[in-house]
Parts: C-alpha cells; sequence; structure tokens
C-alpha cells in the first residue's frame, strides 16, 4: 500500500515538474485540451525537475548495486575526511561525538571548518551548521560533503571557478558539517539493504525530532517512518539537538536525496513561516534555483511540496525551537523513474557523469548560499533596526534577527567607550607628564636663586673681617 502511495507522489512530482515552468501558459489552454496534456504527461512523465535523472531501467526488477567505483565505503570516507583535516589543522578541526540509549550506542563525526585570523573574533562570525547523510541509503549526500570540504580546503576546484572569488568570505564563517549522521544505519545499506533509511535500531532520525512529533498521516508506514518511542529518544538525534544549541548556528541545512528541490519550513503543514523570515528564506532559496538550477527546482515548504506531512522533522525544530534564521532542506538528487525497489538508482546516481556533476553543481550552490546568506541576513537586520516601533513586526521577523542586531550594536557602543577611555588616558599621561616638568623646573629655579644668594652673602662677611682685622693691627 504504502509503495503504491510513493508511485503516486512520484508521478504528481513529475506532473508538477512538467508544467511548473509554463503553469500561466496551461491556464489559459481550454479545458479538455489540459485534460489532454495531463493525461499525455502522466503516461511520458519525463522529468525536468532541478536536473533529475529520467533514465529508466529495462527490468523494473532489477536491484542496482553500489557501485564501489564511485561511492567509498563509510569507514573509507571517514579514514579520509579524517587525513583531509590532518593537511589542514589550520582550518579544520573534527570531533567525534558519542552518546547512547538503553544498549544502543551512536557516534556522530563532526567537521568545523575555521580559518582563525587574528583580526576577526569567532564571536561576530557567521555560523552555518550541515548535516548530510541522516537517512542511510542516500550515499550521494556523504560524498558531496566530503567534495565539499575540499573545495574548503581547496584540494579540490570546482571547474569553472576561481578559489580565490570566495577566500574573504570564507574568513568570516564558521562551518559545522556532519558527514555521515546515520552511521548506524548507512551500515545496513552497506551490508546489503539498500532500502534501509532508519538508523540502527529501526528509528527514523527526521521523525525523531519535537515539533509535532508522534503525529500519524492516514499513509503512515511504521517500516519507514517510525519516530521512536519519544522525541530524541535516538542518540543520534539527541547529539544533533545538543550541537544545534551550543552552535547557534545562523544557516541550518539538512541535506537528503530522493528528489531534486528547496525547501523551507514547514515539514508538517501546508505553510511557510510570515513575514521578513519567510521573505528572506524564499529569496535565498529562489536565487539558488534560478542560478544553479534553471528554475527546475521545487521551491517552498517541504509539506506543500512533497505531497504528503512530515511529523517530527529537524528542519521544523531548527526553525520554531532553536531559532535558526535561515532553516533549509535540500534534496540533492532523484530518480524518479525507478522502481521503487531499486531504492539505490533512486537515491543515488550510478553513472560516472551524473555523479561528478551532482556534487559539482551542489558545492557551487552551497558556496553561494554562504556568499548571500550572510548578506541578505545583514540586509533584513538594517530594514529592522530602521523601523521606530519594533512592536509593528508583531513576531515577523524570528527575535534572532533583532538579539544578533542588538548584541552588534552593544558591541560595537563597548568598543567605543573603550576607545574613548584610551584617548582620555593618553591626555590624563601627557597632563600629569607636563605639570610634572613644570613642578620639576619651578623646584630647581628656587634651588638656583638660593645656592646664588649663598654664595655672596659670606663673601661680604668676610671683607668685613678683613678690614677689621686690618685695623686693629695698625
Amino acid at each position: 500500500m504504502r509503495e503504491r502511495e510513493r508511485e503516486r507522489e512520484r508521478e504528481l512530482l513529475l506532473l508538477r515538474s512538467t508544467f511548473a515552468s509554463s503553469s500561466m501558459g496551461a491556464l489559459l489552454l481550454p479545458l479538455p485540451l489540459l485534460s489532454f496534456l495531463l493525461f499525455v504527461a502522466f503516461v511520458r512523465s519525463p522529468s525536468f525537475v532541478c536536473g533529475a535523472d529520467s533514465s529508466s531501467s529495462d527490468d523494473d526488477t532489477s536491484i542496482t548495486p553500489i557501485p564501489r567505483d564511485l561511492y567509498r565505503s563509510s569507514d573509507v570516507l571517514l579514514h579520509e575526511i579524517k587525513a583531509l583535516v590532518a593537511r589542514h589543522s589550520d582550518s579544520l578541526n573534527m570531533e567525534s561525538v558519542r552518546a547512547g540509549s538503553k544498549g544502543y550506542l551512536a557516534e556522530v563525526v563532526v567537521v568545523t571548518y575555521n580559518r582563525v585570523k587574528k583580526h576577526i573574533s569567532d564571536k561576530v562570525k557567521f555560523r552555518i551548521l550541515m548535516s548530510f547523510g541522516q537517512h542511510g541509503r542516500e550515499l550521494i549526500t556523504s560524498e558531496v560533503a566530503f567534495r565539499l570540504l575540499s573545495v574548503l580546503t581547496e584540494e579540490h576546484i570546482i571547474p569553472g571557478t576561481e578559489p580565490t572569488t570566495f577566500q574573504n568570505m570564507l574568513d568570516n564563517l564558521v562551518i559545522k558539517v556532519v558527514p555521515m549522521e546515520n552511521l548506524n544505519g548507512r551500515k545496513l545499506v552497506e551490508a546489503g539493504d539498500l532500502c534501509e533509511r532508519r538508523n540502527g535500531r529501526g528509528v527514523d532520525l527526521n521523525r525523531n525530532w519535537s515539533v509535532d512529533w508522534g503525529k500519524k498521516e492516514k499513509d503512515y508506514d511504521p517500516y519507514e517512518e517510525n519516530p521512536g518511542t519519544a522525541p530524541f529518544s535516538e542518540p543520534e538525534a539527541e547529539i544533533m539537538r545538543k550541537l544545534s544549541l551550543s552552535f547557534d548556528p545562523h544557516i541550518w541545512v539538512n541535506v537528503h536525496s530522493g528528489m531534486e528541490a528547496l525547501f523551507m519550513p514547514y515539514d508538517h503543514k501546508n505553510t511557510t513561516p510570515s513575514g521578513v523570515a519567510g521573505r528572506l528564506m524564499r529569496s535565498i532559496l529562489e536565487d539558488l534555483n534560478h542560478r544553479h538550477f534553471q528554475d527546475k527546482c521545487l521551491v517552498g515548504s517541504g509539506g506543500g511540496s512533497v505531497g504528503y506531512f512530515a511529523h517530527g522533522t529537524t528542519t521544523d525544530y531548527m526553525h520554531d525551537v532553536a531559532k535558526v534564521p535561515m532553516s533549509f532542506t535540500f534534496e540533492i538528487y532523484g530518480n524518479l523513474s525507478a522502481s521503487s525497489k531499486d531504492c539505490f538508482r533512486m537515491f543515488n546516481p550510478v553513472d560516472k557523469i551524473t555523479f561528478d556533476s551532482v556534487i559539482n553543481k551542489w558545492c557551487m550552490a552551497f558556496l553561494t548560499l554562504f556568499q548571500e546568506g550572510p548578506d541578505k541576513l545583514n540586509d533584513a537586520r538594517l530594514r529592522v533596526s530602521t523601523l521606530s516601533d519594533e512592536r509593528a513586526l508583531n513576531g515577523a521577523i524570528d527575535p534572532r534577527f533583532m538579539e544578533d542586531n542588538r548584541g552588534r550594536m552593544r558591541m560595537e557602543v563597548l568598543e567605543l567607550g573603550m576607545r574613548e577611555l584610551r584617548t582620555y588616558f593618553r591626555l590624563f599621561m601627557l597632563s600629569t607628564i607636563l605639570l610634572m616638568f613644570m613642578f620639576c623646573s619651578r623646584i630647581s629655579k628656587t634651588k638656583n636663586r638660593q645656592q646664588l644668594t649663598s654664595l655672596f652673602t659670606p663673601q661680604k662677611q668676610d671683607h668685613r673681617k678683613q678690614e677689621q682685622f686690618r685695623y686693629d693691627y695698625f
């Protein structure tokens, strides 16, 4: 039943993508002709979404294995990431966070990119948190994570780009990358369960967060969408929750595969955030879609675009609870014509050309996000700061905007005050030195007068004594 539902969802996405760029023209067609075109599109269903792979397998029952010439095993990938960090210890740092629950153990590797500059404090840098590999079967996402780290350290250059273009921008960023959030689930996929998306004990990590947790739709599949026994019952989700709260990012990106789309909140309902925050996120996504994907990606809320609601997702938590100003879910690849049983082909490219194209294209999109995100957020802050009455916002903008803006203003005032104090201190020291010089000069003059007086007075007395002696003697 669930597979038939998913087949219908994929067909619906194909229809949406086919007419996404010509929706206004379709509205002008007569209803019978429009119905006929929809039927033809339904039967033929070519894929035009964000560069999706529309090649279909000749045998729908065939199962595509993992191409070992394209994809590293989890052990090899983590080993290569560790070696990359060792080669670039000036800008990369790696830590392994472990946690457990009722005998189940999990480990999450976190790589931090931060080019330390003496003249730039980490406190004023723009913070970005990214997670890849939350679902075990989506191997392509972890490959993108590794390539992105290689690009940031200039070990890999994306064709057609200049490495120096982004260098000044990167000085002002701290980026935390989780290359493989669901390591235990990934191990199950590598062992042969190519459709496994859950963690090592059968829980979907993207349903284990607290916003609207546990709600079940009519087509709920406990195998695919098991939310766990409670919010954050899974160690992987708890590790990510603590990381998000301690790091306090400005941008969150949850990277998945299965289709090609740029999503913003919400996943559990067919709405997007209102006000400045919603407009800011949509503006960034539309810019990425136009610049890198020729306007072929789906853009909007996950709940309004996918065809079903998802409850207890990470991105909804990041927006509603963690108050991350810009919270996104990126779906980077999907072969919508693959059989629902051929999971690896459905979620991952299986040829070298498509593999490289997907990785390079999305790494370039991430670099654009790193550049445009801070600029647009700062523009939003400036617009908010010019309002005479902040209450007019009525919560339309995330409180983080205002808090960060106030924090920056406090830092600027404090720095200005320190400069003034240093100036007054220098003037005080100069005045003190001048007064001491004048005082010493005055004392010196007084002593000189006294010495001169003492010199002349004894001579007169001696002269009188000599005269008296002379008179007495003669």
